[in-house]
């Protein structure tokens, strides 16, 4: 009882210093950088997640971008310079990018079954509207996980996948980062409940400071000299300080189920029991 009554209010404090850190990312964004995102239109949705399609040639190879869902998805496209999804559509790619929306307390029960079965249908629109063409997968952190975990049952339903530091492996003692993260962060999380983001990026910090702290810092200070490079380091610090919460039993199944008990690249039978409920539901994961 004491241990969830003080989860409880690890929470509430950390969904204050959500708003806080989306206040002063406010502030930078009113200086002149915030996201400048390319024009795009919302093709279908659900209640945690919205397919993006950034235009091209319906015959151009499909390219679906699986953003992070610790993060809001503008990382992809942070100005016309800096745009990764501009610079895709530059080569003649269709660009579509899967956008997990803000958990509530009506999305808080989503976990990783409803985000990888989100991608099941966002690749089968995909490929649907491309008469039969399948999507090639792109993913980044996180994204780039759930990405590997659809493609790791569905291969024959993408072209390609392309992650980028995207964790796969969780051994203990091979990564300093795990190790840390699976200590701090509590193990009574709710699955009813949203997940403060800046409840999971203070444990990553404090897992990985040289990465989350000062790799920042240096960065700051490598930069001050460049102005174009200073722009880029104070577009990227605003994306950092829009936290978003998560759904509490995602963050939940990801710790324990990936973080602690490696489940991904040791128990690919086990996850096949994990995902058969979505054969029920109308996915196209074979093998479940």
């Amino acid at each position: 009882m004491t241990d969830t009554a003080l989860n409880a209010l690890r929470r509430t404090q950390f969904g204050v210093s959500d708003i806080l850190r989306r206040a002063q990312g406010d502030v930078v964004g009113a200086l002149g950088f915030d996201p400048q995102e390319s024009p795009h239109r919302i093709i279908t949705s659900r209640a945690h997640w919205r397919l993006r399609d950034y235009g091209g040639d319906d015959r151009s190879l499909s390219l679906l971008i699986v953003a992070a869902p610790i993060k809001r998805p503008y990382i992809w496209d942070l100005a016309p310079s800096i745009s990764a999804i501009r610079f895709c559509l530059r080569q003649g790619l269709h660009v579509q990018l899967l956008e997990w929306t803000p958990a509530s307390q009506n999305t808080a029960n989503s976990g990783l079954d409803e985000y990888v079965f989100a991608i099941s249908e966002a690749a089968a629109t995909i490929t649907t509207a491309a008469q039969g063409a399948k999507p090639h997968l792109i993913g980044h952190s996180l994204g780039g996980t759930l990405a590997a975990i659809y493609g790791a049952f569905s291969p024959q339903r993408i072209r390609g996948l392309v992650l980028l530091g995207a964790p796969l492996c969780f051994e203990p003692s091979e990564s300093q980062f795990r190790d840390a993260l699976v200590t701090l962060v509590p193990k009574e999380i709710s699955d009813a409940d949203p997940f403060p983001g800046s409840l999971l990026s203070q444990a990553s910090a404090l897992a990985s400071p040289g990465t989350f702290i000062w790799s920042r810092l240096m960065d700051a200070a490598i930069s001050f000299s460049d102005p174009l490079a200073m722009e880029i380091h104070a577009r990227v610090e605003r994306w950092a300080l829009d936290e978003v919460p998560l759904p509490g039993k995602l963050v939940h199944q990801i710790i324990e189920w990936l973080y602690r008990e490696n489940l991904l690249p040791r128990h690919v039978e086990d996850w096949q029991k994990v995902y058969r409920p979505i054969q029920s539901v109308g996915s196209n994961i074979d093998g479940c």
